[in-house]
């Protein structure tokens, strides 16, 4: 009955496509090879006004100029790492060490590890709120964030969740930052001027989400769900307005305020694309197919390329869930709006 119910709802707040709808879609571009390694990946960051791309691979951030789609450097010494967050106005970068319960601090001129500061057990989805001028890190295992000072590296504030968080965003206007919780299938809101959190909202008809990325102009999150939804919740009350069907495997979300389009990267090798029709209305205009296994993504708004880390694998043995990676497939899969 419950996934009844769910089936339902999504339908009546959304039109679903399998094909492109419109004028509007996406297509390969070019694989951008990454070199020296067979480890495993998570969260890719975009500085656009730097014309960088940082990818987390395993215990370092490769960094790519995105104007030559070329590696220009490495950030090393980041064990565990599942991301960075930039903060293009201080020339620093912020690494979640998730093996250390450590955040790294990163010289973006040097791409030196300058300092490291203590998070909670696993920190993982991370985000810089230029607003206050703060890092947060989320810890999956500690069900908490460490806020950091970005100017002076500091910590400066621990924030329970009460429950496994995933992948965050922000709203500095409106002082917020949301953040997913995954156990509890629910959003948690932080307010930025004391670190408290001041509501937790669920995200039905959607489970388990993951993915998040937000509209501020229209005040909108988007969610990507564990039961194959995107939905649409209001940032300002916690309403879900809109409901969408994507492929299973979702661990990324981005929107292009530029476009009105917002992106779900699922490990099935799909990327839903749906528009924003309204701030109550959200559809599918193309079902993008990527590769098996790209399921994190981040977006260029510059150039509006959408940027997708892949690698091949071999078979696996009896009784494994995945082969080995194979050694030197690892790339950045590259797509972009049709000409």
């Amino acid at each position: 009955m419950r996934k009844l119910i769910s089936k339902l709802y999504c339908l009546i707040f959304a039109s679903t496509a399998l094909t492109v709808i419109g004028g509007e879609s996406y297509q390969f571009i070019k694989e951008i090879p990454i070199p020296n390694g067979n480890e495993g990946w998570d969260y890719l960051s975009v500085d656009s006004a730097g014309h960088r791309l940082y990818v987390s691979h395993g215990s370092r951030v490769v960094v790519v100029d995105i104007a030559a789609d070329k590696v220009e450097g490495e950030i090393t010494n980041v064990t565990g790492v599942h991301g960075i967050a930039i903060a293009p106005e201080l020339g620093k970068g912020f690494v979640s060490c998730g093996r250390e319960n450590k955040a790294a601090v990163v010289d973006l001129k040097t791409l030196e590890v300058t300092s490291k500061v203590a998070t909670g057990a696993n920190p993982d989805g991370m985000l810089y709120e230029p607003g206050r001028k703060e890092a947060y890190f989320f810890n999956g295992r500690g069900e908490s964030a460490t806020v950091v000072d970005a100017r002076e590296g500091k910590v400066v504030a621990t924030i329970p969740l009460g429950g496994k968080p995933e992948f965050p965003t922000c709203d500095s206007e409106a002082g917020r930052v949301y953040d997913n919780i995954e156990d509890k299938s629910e959003v948690a809101v932080i307010q930025t001027s004391d670190h408290t959190v001041v509501g937790h909202w669920p995200v039905a008809p959607g489970e388990e989400p993951s993915g998040m990325a937000i509209d501020t102009k229209n005040h909108r999150l988007f969610l990507g769900c564990g039961n194959e939804k995107m939905v649409m919740m209001d940032s300002v009350s916690g309403k879900v307005v809109a409901c969408v069907s994507i492929g299973k495997g979702v661990d990324a979300n981005s929107f292009d305020a530029g476009t009105q389009l917002a992106f779900a990267s699922c490990g099935d090798g799909t990327v839903t694309i749906a528009k924003e029709e309204s701030p109550d209305k959200l559809t599918v205009i193309q079902t993008l197919k990527t590769e098996r296994g790209a399921r994190t993504m981040t977006i260029d708004p510059a150039t509006h390329k959408i940027y997708l880390a892949s690698a091949k694998f071999e078979a696996p043995e009896p009784g494994q869930r995945r082969g080995k990676m194979v050694a030197g497939s690892f790339k950045i899969l590259v797509y972009g709006m049709a000409q």
